[in-house]
């Protein structure tokens, strides 16, 4: 059956079958992100004020300059002394997986984002909680799919599943958990993808929804956009949130190669003193923020105090995460937009006339507007804001909002997304042309030809007129448990008439032998590809290592095969 499971899942219409695995994707990532989030703030709620979650403000000075230095240096020396390939943590490291090695996201970087993005939230970094939580619920997608040997393209969806499910819980908004799965990290859109990703959208909100409620992840007041007429309002707004995006992506590329040559455990210490000193001075850019956000969405801040958590929250988050801090960004791309979003309503409801809506109004829009400059994600920024909100009059100004700040981000300043950014960085691309993302979707067991036969080189004249009577296809021509070529059996009839020999090497008669090449049963058609192009060579032939460790051969596979695919 599990076999049957794997060849079904093969095909770009395995719908039902995605399905199941998509809910089930979905409670498991969910569930680890739970575990990830309880984690955090029962050690929060243990030594901060109150046992407030968010409270770092309360802190005396030194402990607020203390406890991040500390957890700087506490994660460099794990890092340092840990395997240098767990190294690689977020949302960068899964587009990376997915681009290069077959969304096959490792465990123990997991083990390493799990522990390591915990002890930098706990110990006050300015870092989000999403980009830890998308790499964990991508790997428990991931994972899923190693565990099962299910074909790649449907470990892909997995990883989407994962993603959709850890976006989902984390703001209690499914629907911008699908979207962003497909925008920011797939980077595609499939009909064949949306239902698997949806259902584990839901069941892994619905997991945290059970335990948290279903109350959103920010304070949102009741809100109505007042005029038309500030819809000028709005756009400057946009064009000033994209430029803070542009800074923000700049300043972070800087600050990935800084130090680049010195050990971990020095850069990740230096981050941790820097978010020390500037939280003497601006305590609410230390934690994940959420704190921060509700205080601007109520009115609660006063204009210099924004325009500081907008400042100093840019450049000290840039500098954490690329120092290397493992931490996510999404979060306190938030929290920078709804203080410049709340900023920029004050200064409008100060100097112009008539009736401006109130700026907490703005500090909303101003969240969307960052989140999607930052990730070049329009679309899942807006649907953030409208799952957030459940208002409807958000969208029109939000829309506005959100393409000003990323025309502004990307055709002004010349950003692209962030995390494509630092791909680039790391000297990597991520492959995303419409030719790659069709062959991604496809395994190679879809299109394999079965009707083959494998013989050892010698062949009596007997068998020779059997496999040709029989239904196969291609004869595939096997010495020391080697497959070594491939032979189009309708070409043997002619030679068999020819010759009157007893006996044949099929390695030595005048018959065209095709060059092959083996693929695993688990390949996409673009990995098949690869291997045309690598091995230069005519056909593959598909195996499978079974648990005894026979090899089996499961089809054949021919260049036309492929192109026909793509048609």
């Amino acid at each position: 059956m599990l076999e049957k499971l794997r060849l079904r899942l093969a095909s770009v219409d395995a719908q039902p079958q995605l399905a199941v695995l998509g809910l089930l994707c979905g409670l498991i990532s969910g569930a680890i992100i739970l575990l990830f989030r309880q984690f955090i703030e029962q050690a929060q709620v243990s030594f901060l004020p109150g046992g407030d979650t968010e409270n770092y403000e309360a802190l005396s000075i030194w402990a607020r300059f203390l406890i991040p230095t500390l957890g700087g240096l506490v994660l460099g020396l794990l890092f340092q002394f840990g395997v240098k390939e767990t190294r690689q943590v977020g949302i960068v490291h899964v587009m990376e997986r997915l681009a290069y090695h077959h969304a096959y996201l490792p465990l123990r970087n997991g083990f390493a984002q799990f522990f390591g993005a915990a002890i930098s939230i706990i110990s006050g970094h300015s870092v989000g909680r999403e980009g830890p939580s998308v790499h964990l619920g991508a790997t428990g997608g991931s994972l899923i799919g190693q565990w099962l040997q299910l074909p790649n393209n449907s470990t892909r969806t997995l990883v989407a599943c994962g993603v959709a499910a850890a976006i989902g819980a984390s703001f209690n908004t499914p629907l911008a958990g699908v979207i962003f799965a497909m925008e920011v990290v797939m980077m595609e859109y499939t009909l064949a993808g949306f239902m698997p990703v949806i259902l584990a959208a839901v069941s892994g909100t619905a997991l945290l929804r059970f335990v948290y409620g279903s109350s959103p992840a920010f304070a949102i007041p009741a809100m109505e956009f007042n005029s038309i007429e500030e819809l000028p309002l709005v756009l400057l707004m946009g064009i000033c949130v994209g430029a803070l995006a542009a800074l923000f992506i700049k300043l972070q590329t800087f600050f990935t190669s800084f130090l680049s040559d010195r050990p971990i455990w020095q850069r990740m210490t230096l981050a941790g003193i820097l978010t020390g000193i500037c939280a003497i001075f601006v305590p609410q850019i230390m934690g994940i923020g959420y704190d921060t956000v509700n205080a601007s969405l109520l009115g609660e801040l006063g204009l210099g105090l924004m325009l500081g958590v907008v400042f100093i929250k840019i450049f000290i988050t840039a500098a954490g995460l690329g120092l290397g801090l493992p931490g996510g960004m999404i979060g306190p791309t938030l929290v920078i937009g709804a203080a410049a979003g709340g900023a920029l309503g004050i200064l409008g409801k100060t100097f112009l006339s008539g009736n401006i809506t109130d700026h907490a109004f703005y500090a909303l829009i101003g969240m969307g507007a960052m989140m999607g400059a930052t990730l070049q994600a329009p679309l899942s920024a807006l649907i953030a804001m409208l799952e957030l909100t459940s208002n409807p009059n958000i969208i029109l100004p939000g829309m506005l909002a959100v393409i000003a700040s990323g025309l502004t981000a990307s055709e002004i300043f010349g950003r692209t997304s962030i995390f494509l950014t630092l791909m680039r960085a790391r000297g990597l691309e991520y492959r995303s042309d419409p030719v790659t993302q069709a062959l991604q979707r496809v395994g190679i067991a879809s299109i394999m030809n079965t009707r083959f036969i494998i013989w050892p080189p010698l062949i009596s004249r007997d068998d020779l007129k059997a496999i040709i009577r029989g239904e196969a296809v291609w004869l595939l021509i096997e010495d020391e448990h080697q497959i070594i070529a491939l032979i189009d059996i309708s070409k043997l009839e002619q030679m068999l008439k020819e010759k009157q020999d007893d006996q044949f090497n099929l390695m030595e008669i005048d018959i065209p032998r095709i060059k092959v090449a083996r693929v695993h049963l688990q390949a996409t058609l673009q990995e098949a590809r690869e291997v045309f192009n690598r091995d230069d060579t005519d056909a593959l032939y598909v195996q499978r290592r079974l648990g005894n460790g026979f090899m089996r051969t499961f089809g054949v596979v021919l260049p036309q095969d492929i192109e026909a695919a793509i048609r």
